[in-house]
């Protein structure tokens, strides 16, 4: 009886775990592949740092790597659909800015002033970080642009997560 329960119990994992993972829709997408850009491009500045002499910039790049890991479970999951407490397109073009800006400026630093490799590598995946998140913040403005323009009586801007073809709300 133990061997008939086993292959069930096992079914639920792998449903309860690829319930976890993202969508092939949103991961194909143009703010999926950002996205995944963000975290990992954040995940290896943030190792990068950790093992250089400029260690006390490891905080930004763990923090966006966060936020940008959340916010991919949240898209692909459809959790922003379902939690109406936040403006999502919003929140998303001031975490987009914000890490722009900081990935920029810690980059800067840890390629001019500190002499090792890890620093270094840190800088140029800093960088690498600044453009995908200038990207972002690029797209997600100029779909808050439309949306305030169309003058739209929804009140809901349109879906960040699936913009892969143009509008016509001219």
């Amino acid at each position: 009886m133990g061997d008939i329960e086993a292959p069930a119990n096992n079914r639920s994992q792998q449903t309860a775990f690829r319930s976890l993972l993202p969508s092939k829709e949103f991961i194909s997408s143009r703010k999926g592949q950002l996205l995944i850009g963000e975290v990992v491009t954040s995940f290896i500045s943030f190792v990068c740092f950790a093992a250089s002499t400029a260690a006390a910039f490891v905080t930004a790049p763990f923090i966006e790597f966060l936020a940008a890991l959340f916010l991919l479970f949240a898209y692909s999951t459809k959790f922003n659909e379902r939690f109406k407490g936040f403006h999502w397109p919003l929140m998303d073009f001031l975490r987009c800015v914000s890490a722009s800006i900081i990935f920029f400026i810690i980059s800067i630093i840890a390629v001019s002033k500190y002499p090792d490799g890890a620093s270094k590598a840190a800088g140029v995946f800093g960088f690498i970080g600044t453009i995908i998140f200038a990207l972002d913040f690029y797209f997600i403005f100029n779909e808050l642009a439309n949306f305030l323009k169309g003058g739209d009586s929804s009140g809901e801007p349109p879906n960040t997560q699936d913009n892969d073809s143009d509008s016509d709300s001219d």
